[in-house]
């Protein structure tokens, strides 16, 4: 059964990990997409790879005209919409002493300046009913030694994802957040900025935390936003559902 069978969604960083991972599930199950990102070469590619009723669009969610530049394709490629996974973001922070001016615009304007605007920008393509998801994250809920920055733009996140739920009730949108934990995705590989060996550490490590020993799979954070995207979750309103392999059940 096609789930979203006769929807359009959009989902922002699609070109990559979870993002591209909710693509695909949408795609398999009805759905016309249209996704974004800053790459044009990896738009390209899984828009080709894709086929019919898929659209490619470049743009950087910091930017308002990018953002009203993607609003307008969907709009004129597939109609209004029924579905915005706003899932674009990065990492970055580290220890707050090492923390500079041009690192905290950089997280918080990715993580929820542009959270924030492309809901704004998408309201008045967005159909009477439809679902909006936001990439939400475990270190909004937890404490750690090294990522006060990355934490409260996630935390801003959630506290957005409340809050509509609330603001956007007269016109039944429904929004969501998925609290996702510990993921195999090249965020972790900074972009082949990190060595391998690196990179297999802090996997390692990340896995050795989480209560069932493995890191989730982007295509686990796409079941989720597939249940949120669709009619199944019609009685889902303003929640948090975790997807993080129970690293939350002794969190504090």
């Amino acid at each position: 059964m096609n789930v979203l069978e006769g929807k359009v969604a959009l989902v922002t960083g699609g070109n990559s990990g979870i993002g591209l991972a909710a693509v695909k599930k949408f795609h398999e199950n009805g759905a016309k997409i249209v996704f974004s990102g800053r790459d044009p070469e990896t738009l390209a590619a899984v828009a080709n790879d894709l086929g019919a009723d898929v659209l490619g669009v470049q743009a950087d969610v910091t930017r308002a005209g990018d953002l009203d530049k993607l609003m307008t394709s969907t709009h004129e490629a597939f109609g209004k919409l029924d579905v915005l996974f706003v899932n674009a973001g990065i990492v970055g922070g580290g220890k707050i002493e090492a923390a500079t001016e041009e690192m905290f615009d950089r997280v918080v304007s990715t993580n929820f300046k542009g959270a924030y605007f492309t809901i704004q920008k998408a309201l008045p393509f967005l159909n009477d009913g439809a679902s909006i998801i936001l990439n939400g994250s475990i270190s909004a809920k937890m404490g750690s030694d090294s990522g006060s920055l990355y934490s409260a733009s996630k935390a801003a996140v959630h506290s957005l994802a409340r809050t509509l739920s609330t603001e956007l009730l007269p016109r039944r949108i429904r929004v969501n957040t998925i609290t996702i934990g510990p993921t195999e995705t090249p965020i972790i590989e900074r972009d082949g900025q990190l060595p391998e060996a690196t990179v297999q550490q802090i996997k390692n490590t990340l896995a050795e935390r989480i209560p069932i020993k493995r890191m989730g799979r982007p295509e686990e954070i796409a079941n989720v936003a597939l249940f949120l995207a669709s009619d199944q979750s019609s009685f889902v309103v303003g929640s948090e559902i975790a997807a993080e392999g129970g690293i939350l059940i002794n969190a504090i």
